[in-house]
C-alpha cells in the first residue's frame, strides 16, 4: 500500500492532496473495511506510523488521534466542510469559507462536540439560505400514470 501511495506522492497534480490524506490512511490501517482490528495484510505486518503535514510523526491510531487534536480547528474545520456538504446536498465553494470557519469557531467554545457541529451546520446561512429545486420530479409509478 505503502508503495502505490509513493507513487501517488510523487506526481505533482496527485501530490497536493495525497501528502495530506496518506499519513491519516496510514495511521488506521490496523482497521479491515469493517473496522475489525488486524495486525497484517495478507502475510504482511502493518506499518501504522507516519508523519502528518506538520511534522508530528505518530505510530498507530491512538497517537494518531493525539497528533490531530494537538491542533483541532484544521481536523474540525474538514469535517465541518463535509458535513456542510451533506447538509447542502452540493459540494462546499469558496463563498462558504466564512461559514465552516463560523462553524469551527463555535464548536471550539464548546469542547468540539459533535452536537456543536451539526448545530452551527443547521444555524448557517448556507444551510438556511439554500434552495429546493425549481420543479420537483414527478413520480413513476404505475399508480402515478393513470388517468
Amino acid at each position: 500500500m505503502r508503495e502505490r501511495m509513493a507513487q501517488h506522492r510523487a506526481n505533482a497534480v496527485c501530490a497536493s492532496c495525497h501528502k495530506v490524506m496518506d499519513p491519516i490512511g496510514f495511521g488506521l490501517e490496523n482497521f479491515n473495511a469493517v473496522g475489525g482490528w488486524r495486525r497484517t495484510d495478507g502475510t504482511t505486518p502493518i506499518d501504522a506510523s507516519g508523519t502528518l503535514p506538520n511534522g508530528v510523526p505518530f505510530e498507530g491510531p491512538a497517537a494518531l488521534r493525539k497528533a490531530l487534536m494537538q491542533q483541532p480547528d484544521g481536523f474540525v474545520n474538514t469535517m465541518a466542510g463535509k458535513l456542510l456538504t451533506y447538509g447542502l446536498g452540493r459540494g462546499v465553494e469558496y463563498y462558504d469559507g466564512p461559514a465552516i470557519r463560523a462553524i469551527t469557531r463555535e464548536a471550539a467554545r464548546n469542547n468540539y462536540s459533535f452536537s456543536s457541529l451539526i448545530l452551527g451546520i443547521v444555524k448557517s446561512v448556507p444551510f438556511r439560505m439554500r434552495r429546493a429545486p425549481e420543479k420537483l420530479p414527478q413520480p413513476t409509478t404505475v399508480a402515478a400514470q393513470r388517468p
